[in-house]
């Protein structure tokens, strides 16, 4: 087997699960009654924290269509991460296993295609549903780590799987998102009929990754 090169990332971002996760924050963390409503993801940020400035050998997301979110997406494949788009008619579980099921099957095909030369994988979730019977992200990240991959994951900390997160802390690196809110999530203006595009209230803060942990 190839020596592994540890300073090569995969990364895998479910941004429904890291939404709704900085969401549930917002107006606790901004202080603000309609926070939760205004707040966005700063993509640029977000993606450098997971990088931590190593070789990008893949990124790939998953996230909804609706249109207001077309600008930030084209910011992420902009910092050369692939997207999967799908749509959302509701917010039933199931409509959120088809883009979780993708990135699950990506990882595992990563994962066999590069299996005489592992790397890091990095993901961005806090959903280890499944995992009992037999799938989900938990999984899938433990069956990598059998095949020799090195596991990072980052997560909000009242949304993360705490069993998952456990483990990860046992074999990986375990990032908390909730250090590094000023910087991954900023706040917009809603439109109104004086003004009708949308404006930024209050703008993400640089980032400053000195004290993230890598494996």
């Amino acid at each position: 087997m190839d020596e592994m090169n540890m300073d090569e990332v995969y990364i895998y971002w479910d941004n429904s699960n890291i939404f709704h996760g900085a969401q549930s924050l917002a107006r606790e963390l901004n202080g603000e009654e309609d926070a939760h409503f205004r707040l966005r993801i700063e993509f640029r940020n977000l993606y450098r924290l997971a990088s931590a400035d190593r070789t990008v050998r893949k990124a790939l997301a998953a996230g909804s269509i609706p249109p207001q979110m077309k600008t930030l997406w084209n910011v992420l494949e902009g910092q050369g991460v692939r997207v999967k788009l799908f749509y959302r008619g509701g917010t039933e579980r199931s409509e959120q296993d088809v883009p979780d099921l993708m990135l699950q099957n990506a990882m595992m095909r990563d994962a066999v295609k590069n299996r005489d030369n592992p790397g890091t994988v990095v993901l961005l979730t806090g959903d280890g549903s499944g995992y009992d019977e037999g799938h989900g992200f938990y999984m899938t990240l433990e069956d990598m780590h059998t095949m020799g991959w090195k596991v990072e994951l980052l997560s909000w900390e009242h949304t993360c799987h705490q069993r998952m997160r456990n483990w990860v802390q046992d074999v990986g690196v375990f990032v908390a998102l909730d250090d590094y809110y000023e910087s991954i999530t900023f706040l917009e203006f809603l439109p109104t009929d004086i003004a009708p595009m949308p404006h930024l209230r209050h703008r993400a803060t640089s980032i400053d990754i000195s004290n993230r942990a890598t494996i």
